[in-house]
């Protein structure tokens, strides 16, 4: 009675828009209150929250990322990538997915990676006369590559959560990141082959493309040092953050393309993700401490392990959960909210924690381009100043793309633990 008690008031709390983070917070306060639990530890669990060395790569990629968005580092990609792709039946297309993956590859973040991409992809697109919705849509779906393919802030914070090895779930990132961007691909050139619409640019000469490659070098550069550090074991994901960023101002800087404007508006708009991202996290450590104590992952883990006998069923059940729950809360909710809860199930079903991590992502990016609160279709609604619903109808193809990934990682879990545990 109490779980369902609980579990409803926290609903009904989302649902009159209460923001996430005082919501869990002011939920969990009372909880402990009503257990007469001294609230004078809320303020010491808060400051441990923040107390993380592992949680210092937020920040910085988020700062890196958003000097890379001011520095306009983004047209060189998508240029550099246009040229070799660009001839292709549906080239821009393609063009879009492989600077959105490549692009992931260094921010982690995919409302970076779809403004960055968008704001160049779009006009170009349109220009060459690919149908609107489509371009939307494909640049909504291609953004949400920044939180599979490593660095990835979600990865990180499921990590702290679960105390699971952050470069270990890095890698397992890349097989399905690398998939979807080539379902992505694929699908856009059968789209561009079946439907009419969309200029055939020519092929770009050896010139065109040493020139663009030139220019978007430093980017690429920027994304091996990233990962190659962390993975090569010189440094953490959070001290390749910080290289990541001061790389990103001097490569910026040396392409005459920040001033103190710009790094100026970065740094703040950074610092406002930042203060949202910690402020959630605050507010789910309270409520999960509280929830703790009323046994509520306990009680749900033994309803789901006594009615869902099988990995498979527990799986599936916590797949459609989660779309649900996607339609109402941003990614960073759904990951802080239900991981602690499904965390004892999970253990108890025997499934892989780092497998789980890895699908569990993929559903989160399903729902950053499902309405009503897919935090993507907002941002390529807003570069694109269009309609949502034209962004939406563009994106619907994308989402189910993602859902038979899903799909396909239950039957072909290799697909994303091979080159987890594989010794480079």
């Amino acid at each position: 009675m109490e779980t369902l008690f609980i579990l409803t008031a926290l609903i009904t709390l989302l649902v009159v828009r209460t923001p996430v983070a005082f919501a869990l917070a002011g939920l969990g306060i009372v909880l402990l209150a009503l257990k007469g639990i001294p609230l004078i530890g809320v303020p010491q669990r808060l400051y441990g929250t923040m107390d993380s060395f592992e949680l210092l790569a937020v920040p910085m990629f988020l700062l890196m990322s958003n000097i890379l968005l001011k520095g306009g580092v983004g047209r060189d990609l998508f240029n550099a990538v246009q040229s070799w792709v660009g001839h292709w039946p549906g080239g821009l297309g393609v063009a879009t997915v492989l600077s959105c993956t490549i692009f992931a590859a260094i921010s982690g973040s995919s409302v970076a990676t779809a403004a960055t991409i968008g704001t160049v992809a779009v006009p170009e697109m349109s220009a060459r006369g690919y149908d609107r919705s489509y371009t939307l849509g494909m640049l909504a779906a291609g953004g949400t590559l920044g939180i599979l393919i490593p660095p990835s802030i979600p990865l990180i914070l499921y990590g702290v959560i679960t105390e699971e090895s952050i470069p270990t779930l890095f890698k397992a990132g890349i097989g399905p990141g690398l998939f979807l961007a080539t379902c992505f691909v694929i699908y856009g050139i059968v789209r561009a082959r079946s439907v009419s619409g969309g200029l055939k640019p020519a092929r770009a000469g050896w010139n065109e493309r040493a020139r663009t490659g030139l220019l978007a070098l430093p980017t690429i550069f920027l994304a091996v040092a990233i990962i190659g550090s962390i993975y090569a074991g010189i440094a953490t994901p959070s001290e390749s953050a910080g290289v990541g960023f001061v790389l990103a101002l001097i490569i910026t800087t040396a392409m005459g393309r920040m001033t103190f404007a710009k790094l100026n508006e970065a740094v703040v708009h950074a610092m406002r993700t930042t203060v949202m991202v910690f402020m959630i996290i605050a507010g789910a450590k309270v409520f999960s401490y509280a929830i703790t104590l009323y046994l509520i992952p306990q009680n749900i883990s033994m309803f789901l392990t006594t009615h869902l006998s099988t990995p498979g069923l527990f799986v599936l059940a916590v797949g459609v959960v989660l779309l649900i729950i996607g339609f109402f809360l941003e990614s960073l909710s759904m990951l802080l909210i239900m991981v602690p809860v499904l965390l004892p199930a999970i253990e108890a079903m025997g499934i892989n924690p780092i497998w789980f991590g890895i699908f569990f992502v993929i559903l989160i990016e399903t729902a950053l381009i499902t309405p009503p609160v897919g935090m993507n279709l907002f941002i390529i609604q807003a570069v694109g100043k269009s309609s949502l619903g034209e962004v939406v109808r563009g994106a619907w193809p994308f989402a189910l793309i993602m859902l038979m990934t899903a799909v396909l990682m239950w039957f072909w879990q290799d697909l994303a633990l091979y080159l987890a545990y594989l010794r480079f």
